[in-house]
């Protein structure tokens, strides 16, 4: 059973290329994106601080965020591909943790690699199109640099596993998602 992580900065693309990993492989999609923002849409008092901590562009705790992952490994017995967790190394080690008290492994770290005006520059043509409330160029340079800060080190705790497969993620989404699928089948 393949569990996959996908990875990079905001708006490197992880979105559009789970929804094609997840149809190729067969994969439960575990986006702790989605997670928060139904926990927002439902405007539970949970929903409410998450809504303030995403606005401001800083990241959930790891608390609640463990909480969710740790309820959508037990609920399925398929393979999972994972977006949004982990963004730091501690999750990255509960991921471990997790996988491993369900029986799983991770079979790779998917990370997608954009340079940051590309990114920029893709959030804010997001913001048109979604409406997102955390898309606004502020809130993107904060969320830029949290994840400088704190995300980005997973990349290296998955390299020194052996784990990590890097993606160039400029291009068309048909020759990205070409190049992830070459890399995943080479571990399978």
């Amino acid at each position: 059973m393949m569990n996959i992580v996908i990875f990079g900065a905001p708006g490197a693309g992880k979105g559009t290329q789970s929804d094609l990993l997840v149809k190729q492989y067969g994969l439960i999609h575990v986006s702790t994106g989605d997670l928060l923002r139904k926990e927002i849409a439902v405007q539970t008092e949970l929903g409410k601080r998450i809504k303030s901590i995403m606005d401001s562009g800083s990241l959930v705790s790891d608390d609640i965020v463990v909480e969710m992952i740790d309820n959508a490994i037990a609920k399925d017995n398929y393979g999972m591909l994972f977006d949004g967790f982990p963004r730091n190394v501690a999750q990255a080690e509960v991921l471990d943790k997790l996988l491993a008290k369900h029986g799983r492994k991770l079979t790779c770290m998917v990370s997608l690699d954009v340079p940051r005006e590309e990114l920029i520059r893709r959030m804010l043509e997001r913001a048109k199109v979604s409406g997102r409330s955390d898309d606004n160029e502020e809130t993107i340079k904060n969320r830029l640099k949290e994840y400088e800060a704190k995300t980005k080190p997973v990349a290296d705790y998955y390299e020194s596993k052996g784990l990590q497969v890097k993606v160039n993620g400029m291009g068309s989404v048909e020759s990205i998602s070409t190049a992830i699928i070459s890399e995943i089948d080479k571990r399978k």
